[in-house]
């Protein structure tokens, strides 16, 4: 079993905790208040720009076989996910030019950032949010909420284009070869950070 692999099966238990937090069952449900949705909106905006650039970061030390695919998740990240973001923005009243990073917020992207100094590492760290994202929105596209702007989130994260990205890292991760035990500790942490970025500020 490769790294991966083994990385999703110690995932799934804590996906499910996600999957339970009440900030996603209101997405799901498109019932979430808008304050609520306002707040992380801006939060994992900020976010999403310090993941571009930890891609950067792990573009320097990438393979040559892998920088295309660091260049294309740069690319998803800042068109596609920024992108929603800022559609989003408006219609809950979300300042993102004047949000300020929340604890939650400020602990993950400095744990990536670090992250990132190593290679292997550096993708094991960042798993969590592309593998955790697809997967969830494959999940909740099963039973999309009738609120558009809740359906336009669950739609980009159910996207086939995204599904593939975060299977490519899954790839990388196992091609790159981190020390096992490592990867593990720094997914697990990848997946702390993730469930506890669903606690707005």
């Amino acid at each position: 079993m490769g790294i991966s692999a083994d990385l999703h099966a110690i995932g799934r238990p804590m996906l499910d905790a996600q999957l339970a937090h009440p900030t996603v069952r209101g997405i799901s449900a498109g019932d979430l208040p808008e304050t609520v949705f306002r707040s992380w909106l801006e939060q994992d905006y900020l976010f999403l720009l310090d993941y571009v650039r930890v891609f950067s970061r792990l573009a320097w030390q990438a393979p040559d076989a892998h920088l295309g695919d660091l260049v294309d998740l740069a690319h998803a990240t800042w068109h596609d996910e920024l992108d929603l973001h800022r559609s989003l923005a408006a219609g809950f009243g979300a300042d993102l030019d004047g949000a300020v990073k929340g604890p939650a917020c400020a602990a993950y992207t400095s744990f990536l950032l670090e992250s990132a100094a190593d290679y292997g590492e550096g993708l094991a760290a960042l798993y969590p949010c592309m593998w955790g994202y697809s997967t969830l929105g494959l999940i909740l596209a099963a039973d999309p909420p009738a609120e558009p702007r809740y359906r336009a989130w669950v739609d980009t994260y159910a996207d086939p284009g995204f599904a593939a990205l975060a299977a490519r890292i899954a790839v990388m991760i196992d091609e790159a070869a981190p020390d096992p035990a490592r990867a593990r500790e720094l997914f697990v942490r990848g997946m702390e950070h993730e469930l506890a970025f669903w606690d707005v500020p």
